[in-house]
């Protein structure tokens, strides 16, 4: 009798755990889901990166975080550390040290407080992306990757435009586009066609019109949102 209800008292215990766990375990539950949710937005320069995450960012209320933008004003900041060092980088096409731009896009996810990010122009090779595992994989939920696919052709074209349009950038010129395509087919995408294999990879046709490209676009996103 004694172990019949010591048994009975047991399978209750189970129960009520099950329906009402410890207070650690609760926490911990509730701060995985409300990890801010992360899209990659990746393509080679001029694909259209900015213009389409300012579209998403209008329609779906993400943020739009820019590596680029973020190295860009890192090293235009007086007293910066890295300043000068990312100058060089971005003007020979290089990719800037992992250790750095992660720095940044964890800084501004962190002061922001939002719940969804385009993160534009990263990660840009694997090095990029063992750094974002490393300090990010537990911060953040990647839910999948916005592929702009455009031709070189299209994209030197619309970067020398917006070069003499007075973009501002030193890196829309074509000595330096070519170092870009180059490391873009070299290194970024292999990490497109990593998150492929996962099944993570949201592909866009990015030769066409705004209007045109933002059609799928709305295909994707607003099935998301609706599921979030």
């Amino acid at each position: 009798m004694f172990k019949r209800s010591r048994q009975l008292s047991l399978r209750w215990i189970d129960l009520y755990a099950t329906f009402h766990p410890p207070q650690g375990i609760r926490k911990f539950a509730m701060s995985a889901a409300q990890k801010p949710q992360i899209v990659f937005v990746l393509g080679a320069p001029g694909s259209g990166k900015g213009t389409i995450c300012k579209n998403i960012v209008e329609n779906y209320k993400f943020i739009h975080l820019s590596a680029g933008d973020l190295l860009r004003e890192e090293q235009n900041t007086e007293g910066s550390e890295h300043g000068d060092m990312i100058k060089e980088y971005i003007k020979l096409g290089k990719i800037v040290p992992v250790e750095i731009t992660c720095g940044l896009l964890k800084k501004a996810i962190e002061k922001s407080g939002a719940s969804r990010f385009l993160v534009d122009g990263f990660p840009r090779n694997q090095n990029n992306l063992d750094g974002w595992e490393k300090v990010m994989s537990q911060c953040v939920d990647v839910k999948f990757v916005l592929f702009l696919d455009c031709s070189e052709e299209v994209c030197t074209e619309r970067c020398l435009n917006r070069g003499a349009q007075g973009s501002g950038r030193t890196d829309d010129n074509l000595d330096s586009l070519k170092k870009r395509f180059n490391t873009y087919s070299n290194e970024t995408m292999p990490i497109i066609k990593y998150y492929e294999g996962k099944g993570m990879v949201e592909r866009v046709d990015s030769n066409r019109t705004l209007p045109e490209i933002f059609e799928d676009i709305k295909k994707i996103f607003t099935p998301f949102i609706s599921q979030s």
